[in-house]
C-alpha cells in the first residue's frame, strides 16, 4: 500500500511565538516538508487547490514543479485540481510539463472541490457545477489519449484537430477522480475506469464501503480489470512519538480551521470531545503514534476491501515546523514499515 501526504499549504501561526509566518516563509517550509517526505521514503506528496486567504495553494502545478526540482523519487500530485473551474487544455499542459521536470512522477487528482470561491473568481456559474465538471473531464481524457483532438461541448470553444503539447514522460498521465459522498461520482469513476480518491474528513471510513463497492461494480460492468480500479483515501492525520502528543499538537489548528468553516456553513463548531472520538478506532482522524496510525490504516483498508494508497492531510494552521517535519519522518520511517509488514497489507 502506498502512503503519502497531502498539503493545502495553509497559513501558519508559530505556536511558540504567536507570530504568523510570512507567505514566503510558509512556502519555504512547504518545500522542506516535501524534501523530508522524499527522504523518509513516502510514496506521494500532493498539493491542493484553494482560492481563499488562509491557503497559499492557488497554483498547485507551480508549487509541485518547485518540489520536483528538490526531490528525487516521490510521486507528485494535485489534491485536488478543481477541474470544474479550469481549462482542461491548460491543466494537461501544466501537468505534462511537471511530468517532464520530475522525470515521470506527476499525477492528477481531479474533482469538483469542497469550496466554491473559484466559480465567481473565474466568471463561472454555480448552476453549471456538475455539467462543467463532466464536460471538462471528458475533454481532459480526450487530450490524454492523443495529442490532436477533435471535440465540442457546451461550455468551451471546440477543438478541431489542434495539438496539445507538451506530452508527458509517462505513456499515460495518471488521472485519479477525487470524490466526496455522491454515489454518481463513484459510479462515474468506475464506468470510466479511473482510479478513485475518496476524501474522508469526518465520520467513519467504513461507511464508504457501499460506495466503493458501487465503484467496483460499475467498473466491472464497463469491462475494466479489477487491478485498474484502484482505491485511495485522503484523511486528516498527524504522527508524533506518542498519541497524546500528536492529539495535542494537531488540535489547536484543527479547531481553528474547522471552527471557521463551521461558522461559514452554519454547522456546530468542533469540540475536543468530538475530535477525540474521531481519533478513536473507526474514526476519520488518523492521529497518534506510529503504531496507532498504522493500525488505523490497516483497519480502513480491510473495511474498504483493500486500498492502493492512503494520504494524510497534515496541513495545520497552528503546528510548528519542527513538529511537522518529525511527523513526516515518522510516517515514512515508522508507520510505512509497520503497514508494509502486516499480513493484511494491500
Amino acid at each position: 500500500m502506498q502512503i503519502g501526504i497531502d498539503s493545502f499549504v495553509s497559513t501558519v501561526t508559530d505556536p511558540s511565538t504567536g507570530v504568523a509566518l510570512t507567505p514566503e516563509q510558509r512556502m519555504a517550509h512547504l518545500l522542506e516538508e516535501a524534501q523530508q517526505a522524499d527522504r523518509a521514503g513516502l510514496d506521494t506528496f500532493g498539493v491542493g487547490e484553494h482560492h481563499r486567504p488562509e491557503f497559499l495553494d492557488s497554483a498547485p502545478s507551480l508549487i509541485l514543479a518547485a518540489i520536483a526540482a528538490r526531490t528525487e523519487r516521490i510521486r507528485l500530485n494535485s489534491a485536488v485540481t478543481v477541474l470544474s473551474a479550469a481549462d482542461p487544455v491548460r491543466v494537461f499542459q501544466q501537468f505534462a510539463t511537471l511530468d517532464l521536470i520530475s522525470g515521470g512522477r506527476a499525477e492528477l487528482v481531479v474533482g469538483r472541490g469542497s469550496f466554491t470561491e473559484a466559480f465567481p473568481l473565474f466568471g463561472l456559474s454555480l448552476a453549471d457545477y456538475d455539467s462543467l465538471f463532466a464536460e471538462n473531464l471528458d475533454l481532459l481524457l480526450a487530450i490524454r489519449a492523443q495529442p490532436t483532438v477533435t471535440w465540442s461541448g457546451r461550455h468551451r470553444a471546440p477543438l478541431t484537430g489542434q495539438g496539445v503539447y507538451p506530452r508527458p514522460v509517462q505513456d499515460q498521465l495518471p488521472i485519479w477522480l477525487g470524490v466526496g459522498g455522491s454515489p454518481e461520482s463513484f459510479e462515474r469513476a468506475g464506468t470510466l475506469g479511473l482510479p478513485l480518491m475518496v476524501a474522508i474528513i469526518g465520520g467513519e471510513p467504513a461507511r464508504f464501503r457501499p460506495l466503493v463497492d458501487l465503484y467496483r461494480a460499475a467498473g466491472a460492468r464497463a469491462g475494466h480489470a479489477p487491478a485498474d480500479l484502484k482505491v485511495s483515501i485522503h484523511v486528516p492525520g498527524m504522527v508524533a512519538d506518542t498519541t497524546q502528543e500528536a492529539a495535542d499538537l494537531f488540535w489547536p489548528g484543527f479547531e481553528q480551521l474547522f471552527g471557521r468553516i463551521s461558522r461559514e456553513r452554519g454547522y456546530p463548531p468542533p469540540s475536543r470531545y468530538s475530535y477525540d472520538v474521531q481519533r478513536g478506532p473507526g474514526g476519520a482522524l488518523f492521529i497518534g503514534d506510529p503504531e496507532t496510525v498504522a493500525g488505523k490504516i490497516l483497519a480502513a483498508s480491510e473495511d474498504l476491501g483493500g486500498l492502493h494508497r492512503i494520504t494524510l492531510q497534515m496541513t495545520n494552521e497552528r503546528l510548528g515546523h519542527d513538529a511537522m517535519l518529525r511527523g513526516i519522518e515518522l510516517l515514512g520511517t515508522a508507520v510505512k514499515p509497520l503497514v508494509a509488514g502486516a499480513p493484511s497489507a494491500a
